[in-house]
């Protein structure tokens, strides 16, 4: 799509209404705003990258999770609020511990895994590629276990999160 392109829609968005937003004064254009996005807090590359050794060598998250609390921390003063932040590119370098990794834009679920290590793809909330219904993905997470269920918009609002995971939250 061009810049011109590009322009032409926004154009044509003006004066529209969104049924997405729960609160009145967001259905509505009311003008410019503003929204935050990062990237790449990459969780272990910094290690990693200090010691030469990126293909193991990032089993320390210290320096990248206290960068990233000080990026919440500046974008929580910020006045006025941005509208949305959004965070993209690599989450994590190195996995010390972590047993699952959780994803989509594949817009449709799927996953498996490799080596002790689960890849669980979520289906989207918006255009399905596939069969699955537009959705939400529910993890929790134990000291012993991740177990997560997808669930559809209409059976999560209508009937909440199962019993079964809720007692799992109950567990110290």
């Amino acid at each position: 799509m061009s810049v011109a392109e590009a322009g032409g829609v926004f154009h044509r968005a003006r004066g529209r209404t969104l049924d997405a937003f729960p609160a009145e004064e967001e259905r509505e254009w009311k003008g410019p705003f503003y929204f935050i996005q990062g990237a790449d807090p990459q969780f272990g590359l910094m290690k990693a990258w200090s010691t030469g050794n990126c293909d193991s060598g990032g089993d320390e998250w210290q320096q990248e999770i206290r960068l990233t609390e000080q990026a919440v921390q500046a974008i929580n003063k910020l006045t006025p609020k941005p509208r949305f932040f959004v965070l993209c590119g690599d989450l994590i370098h190195a996995m010390p511990g972590v047993r699952a990794v959780f994803s989509g834009h594949y817009h449709r679920n799927a996953g498996g895994t490799y080596q002790n290590l689960d890849m669980v793809v979520s289906s989207a909330i918006g255009c399905q590629l596939g069969k699955d219904t537009h959705g939400l993905r529910v993890v929790v997470v134990t000291a012993e276990k991740i177990v997560h269920r997808y669930y559809s918009l209409d059976e999560l609002s209508e009937k909440g999160i199962e019993d079964d995971l809720m007692d799992l939250m109950k567990k110290k």
